[in-house]
């Protein structure tokens, strides 16, 4: 049975409050998975903070105008679900390591940052390091230097206490 009009207009709210604080939105076809699946990949999806629905296009279209997710509209055709995330690589990331796993789950489109992706932006943006791997990298890379002075400076001292003692 439809949705009646309150019921498509709280959906499209919901969406849109959705996509109001998204960075990124992956569309994938899902046809042929198994419920158990599905099940499972929403889990994946709600502990990494994704908001993953399966919605009629129309309303997901409604949902995305006005917004930088606009040029994805024309994306949106067939059996989808839709992944939206305030996070950049979250929603990426979930379903591209599903899809890795279930050949069925097939990557569509996506969007980030007002750029329409295709299938490869979609897995080059899911195989970015979290921000923390990212944050820990960047950290290393700065105490480098510092810590090769340090090295140094150790080293230089113990070359002249070794001098003086002999």
């Amino acid at each position: 049975m439809g949705l009646n009009l309150q019921e498509k207009q709280a959906v499209v709210a919901e969406v849109s409050a959705q996509v109001a604080q998204a960075q990124t939105i992956v569309l994938a076809e899902y046809r042929g998975i198994a419920v158990a699946d599905i099940t499972k990949l929403r889990a994946n999806a709600r502990n990494s903070g994704v908001y993953f629905h399966v919605l009629k296009n129309t309303l997901a279209r409604r949902a995305v105008q006005g917004t930088q997710f606009e040029a994805l509209a024309e994306k949106m055709v067939g059996p989808l679900v839709y992944s939206i995330s305030a996070d950049a690589v979250a929603a990426a990331k979930v379903v591209y390591e599903f899809a890795r796993t279930n050949d069925k789950l097939v990557v569509k489109a996506g969007a980030y940052n007002g750029k329409v992706l295709d299938v490869a932006g979609v897995n080059a943006l899911a195989t970015v390091p979290s921000k923390e791997v990212l944050l820990a990298q960047l950290c290393g890379l700065l105490q480098s230097p510092v810590s090769g002075l340090a090295r140094v400076l150790v080293a230089v001292a113990e070359s002249k206490t070794e001098a003086v003692a002999a």
